[in-house]
């Protein structure tokens, strides 16, 4: 990683720890650039729905947090505007990886992308998803 990555993963994770949801969790930054990021968390059985896998809001608030942590790395303080979540096999992991991605930077709505992934040998997607976020000052 180079000196404006590591930039942007300190920035995030100190943004990240002021968070009291992010850090129940356990959320870590583990990659940051313009515009994208990788988070990861290790499973915990708090996490679990009554089947054993873990809960949808989570995987929404995963979803949510990779894509406003992207936007903010364009465009500062954000607020989710719209988050849409497509869950597409039940979330089983021993270690998540969501990934954020601006799509398309604005002033007034940044467009982004989500995507959770199962850190198995090779990863599995689990959940896919968009948001809209504001810029706030």
């Amino acid at each position: 990683m180079n000196s404006v990555q590591d930039d942007f993963r300190s920035r995030l994770q100190a943004t990240s720890s002021k968070a009291t949801f992010n850090t129940w969790l356990g959320l870590e930054v583990d990659k940051a650039s313009e515009g994208e990021v990788e988070l990861s968390l290790p499973w915990r059985i708090e996490f679990g729905q009554y089947s054993g896998y873990l809960h949808a809001s989570i995987v929404s608030g995963l979803i949510d947090t990779a894509c406003g942590f992207a936007a903010s790395t364009m465009s500062g303080r954000v607020l989710a505007s719209q988050l849409s979540v497509r869950f597409l096999r039940p979330a089983v992991a021993d270690v998540f990886v969501v990934r954020g991605k601006v799509i398309k930077p604005g002033r007034q709505q940044v467009f982004a992308f989500g995507e959770l992934f199962a850190r198995d040998a090779p990863e599995k997607l689990i959940a896919v998803g968009d948001a809209i976020l504001v810029p706030i000052t």
